[in-house]
């Protein structure tokens, strides 16, 4: 194939001219290049400077033609999975217009190429495997962990995405299978926070897996083994992070992604104060649901340290949510964040997390075990501890009951409920039972999309505490300024930013999150944030700082627009 030659370059660093040298086999390679491939848009000069000619019918394509047709052709499947392929089939064979569609089109293809179909489209992973996306690094790669970093094409990242697929949603172990995972969140870097594609790299780390039908499967592509853990796993990980700094440099965020709870924590804890480094499960998850908790204060009343908030779930989603949420209201009160936890129960499997456990309990979980006699089961910690704000992060469905959300409507006027938990079928309850169940009262909000209702000839729509409205935005507000560390300020700016986007519109029909139809708008603003209390606290390296943040962010993403090619 051709190799690549120097052009111009404009302000997002996307190639002005042809990024090869021309050669009479320019033209069939360039259609066979997924970054600069446009099909029927290339115009005829295009085609006279390329040798294009006869290799393409002769209608030349405005690219909003190629997106129409592509997207009446991705509403004729009814099946979710065969969309989510397609996608990702045009994803490899045109970038651009896979990120036009995604861009012009989020709230419909949002669902399609992220939650809750690409847990699907893991679990069935090996049998749609057609080409390689990211990067696999499994433990035959001990040692050789830096070269394995070489063998990627691109040299200029910025964010990296990984896992271990051993928590992949509410799914469980699927080992390999998980790269689904970093491809699809980057996928949302670029359409969501305009983070280039070029940027971005998906990666997969195969330890094994513990999942016997896997194990099992012919087709599967990972490891056969079981995973392996302790100092084998610490040191295949370490020589990981250790490779991704001397390779990338300092700036490079690398986002943890679907770890099991024991390694999550770990590894961030680890990693946090020598690299730049995210969890999106932890932090992530926390600074969305926060954001829906400060605009909710329009309709519920009061500050955030006048709530008492109970959490079903103390994993590290449940327990991330839970120490934001302290945190914001110890900056806002000026009391010990310990004081402020005080405000916040978990009920894990056991029930309500006590004092009296704490012998018994991981270390995430020992800040959580308050003073209170042992109580085995939700619906009796909820006539309890009387919560006016109900967060489920348990993984499991239907735990939110009838009993349980019309014990949480007695309590409260408006009794706020989140069923967070993803896949949508591993939601605490769906939109339609929180609103009936609450006569209409409820302020709800999920992890996965479900549809309007209609209550009593009343039309309710239903908030999504969708990470996607977060990190797609804190990554590029990173990437913008240049970050060499994540403090817990800048997700707390991430939060206030996003909970500023939400207008009395919204507010009017109980919707305590901005439509997704606005996200890049709503992306550039939380970059803006984030980046400003990256200067406030030193952390920034690029200097002097932008006058105008907000503008300085939307000149920074990447536009899913063709080229002209010279």
């Amino acid at each position: 194939m051709a190799s690549e030659g120097d052009g111009a370059v404009d302000d997002t660093g996307d190639q002005l001219v042809t990024p090869w040298n021309m050669s009479i086999s320019s033209g069939h390679n360039l259609l066979r290049d997924p970054h600069h491939n446009k099909g029927l848009a290339f115009t005829e000069r295009e085609r006279d400077a390329h040798y294009l000619h006869g290799l393409l019918p002769p209608t030349v394509a405005t690219q909003e033609l190629q997106e129409k047709k592509v997207m009446h052709l991705i509403r004729q499947y009814e099946v979710p999975l065969q969309k989510y392929i397609a996608m990702i089939d045009l994803q490899e064979r045109n970038e651009r217009l896979f990120y036009k569609l995604l861009v012009d089109h989020v709230e419909e293809l949002l669902p399609v190429v992220y939650t809750p179909t690409v847990g699907e489209a893991c679990q069935k992973f090996g049998s749609i495997f057609r080409r390689p996306q990211g990067l696999y690094i499994s433990l035959k790669d001990k040692g050789q962990v830096l070269d394995v970093l070489r063998n990627w094409p691109q040299r200029f990242i910025q964010v990296i995405v990984v896992t271990d697929g051993e928590r992949i949603l509410g799914l469980g172990d699927l080992g390999c299978q998980g790269m689904g995972i970093p491809v699809g969140k980057l996928s949302l870097y670029t359409a969501l926070g305009g983070v280039r594609p070029s940027a971005c790299l998906p990666i997969t780390i195969d330890v094994g897996t513990n999942n016997e039908k896997l194990l099992n499967d012919e087709f599967y592509i990972g490891l056969k083994q079981n995973r392996a853990r302790g100092e084998e796993y610490a040191e295949l990980l370490d020589e990981f992070m250790t490779a991704v700094k001397r390779n990338y440099g300092e700036k490079i965020l690398v986002q943890f992604e679907d770890f099991a709870n024991h390694n999550a924590f770990e590894l961030l804890n680890k990693y946090r104060n020598t690299h730049l480094v995210f969890n999106d499960d932890i932090q992530g998850t926390a600074s969305v649901v926060l954001a829906g908790l400060l605009s909710a204060l329009t309709l519920l009343g009061g500050t955030l340290s006048d709530h008492t908030f109970l959490f079903l779930g103390a994993g590290e989603a449940g327990t991330g949510i839970a120490e934001l949420i302290a945190l914001q209201i110890s900056k806002k009160t000026d009391v010990a964040v310990e004081e402020a936890r005080r405000k916040i129960w978990l009920v894990d499997s056991k029930g309500l997390v006590v004092s009296s456990r704490k012998e018994s309990l991981p270390h995430f979980k020992v800040p959580w075990a308050h003073e209170h006699e042992p109580i085995d089961n939700l619906l009796d910690a909820v006539k309890e501890i009387k919560p006016t704000v109900l967060i489920g992060t348990s993984g499991v469905g239907r735990q939110f009951t009838q009993e349980v959300v019309e014990t949480m409507s007695s309590n409260n006027e408006k009794p706020l409920i989140m069923a967070l938990s993803n896949p949508t079928s591993q939601a605490e309850c769906t939109a339609e039972e929180a609103y009936t169940w609450s006569q209409g009262r409820a302020i709800f909000a999920s992890g996965s999309p479900f549809a309007p209702v209609t209550y009593e000839d009343k039309v309710f729509v239903p908030g999504q505490a969708n990470n996607a409205y977060i990190f797609p935005g804190f990554g590029l507000g990173l990437i913008m300024c240049g970050a060499t560390r994540v403090h817990d300020d800048l997700l707390l700016a991430a939060s206030e930013g996003l909970a500023s986007q939400v207008t009395d519109e919204y507010f009017a029909k109980g919707i305590i999150y901005p439509p997704f139809s606005c996200i890049r708008k709503i992306s550039a603003h939380i970059a803006a944030a984030v980046a400003e209390k990256a200067y406030e606290l030193d952390l920034a390296s690029l200097l002097p700082k932008p006058n105008d943040l907000v503008k300085f962010a939307e000149s920074c993403m990447y536009s899913p627009t063709y080229p002209n090619y010279r």
